[in-house]
């Protein structure tokens, strides 16, 4: 089976990536796994330090990295929290899901959008970059106990559960991440092959 290297500490991503790898024939090595630490995200946007991490993790380990920044943009907080969705947590997310529907409830604005940038890096440092994002609102109160991060109060367009609720195998075909994947599967699988991979 063919690796790749998923630029993240991050068990949630790791297990989404995986599932997302797994058809392809392509096993999702975590950077933990390997002894890497992540680069501190310093870009102003999504895109940037998707790259940041990319690069700094494909050149380290010598293979073929994927890396994601992502976060919720909440229409009635202007965009935020954005590119600092988990500082904004700080891992108590009960209190920011509670601090997020507050606002949405004062200003009577309760769209929302998940943003991913996924940025495939090669050994040389070269990268490709691709932005996926997913539409919805934000739910009255937290609702399911599928997922990570802010899944559990957003609502996607065209479904009345949150990420949260719908479980794994739909979020895996219509989220922010999974768009942004379904653009990358092609030159994903052109660099495993110039890789080799290994096993």
């Amino acid at each position: 089976m063919k690796r790749v290297l998923i630029a993240t500490h991050n068990a949630g991503k790791l297990k989404e990536f995986g599932a997302l790898l797994a058809p392809l024939g392509i096993e999702a090595v975590g950077a933990g796994a390997m002894g890497l630490t992540e680069p501190d995200e310093t870009a102003s946007d999504f895109a940037g330090n998707a790259q940041l991490k990319a690069r700094a993790a494909a050149v380290a380990a010598g293979m073929p990295a994927l890396a994601d920044d992502s976060g919720l943009c909440v229409a009635a907080l202007g965009g935020e929290p954005g590119v600092l969705s988990a500082r904004y947590a700080a891992g108590d997310y009960p209190t920011a899901f509670a601090r997020i529907i507050a606002a949405c409830g004062a200003a009577g604005e309760w769209r929302a959008r998940f943003v991913c940038a996924l940025c495939l890096a090669q050994p040389d440092g070269t990268t490709a970059t691709f932005i996926g994002q997913a539409d919805g609102v934000i739910a009255k109160a937290p609702r399911g106990e599928g997922g990570f991060g802010y899944d559990a109060v957003f609502v996607p367009d065209g479904y009345e559960k949150t990420y949260a609720e719908l479980g794994g195998a739909v979020k895996d075909t219509i989220s922010h991440r999974a768009r942004a994947f379904a653009q990358v599967v092609k030159g994903l699988g052109s660099s495993c092959r110039s890789a080799g991979g290994d096993g």
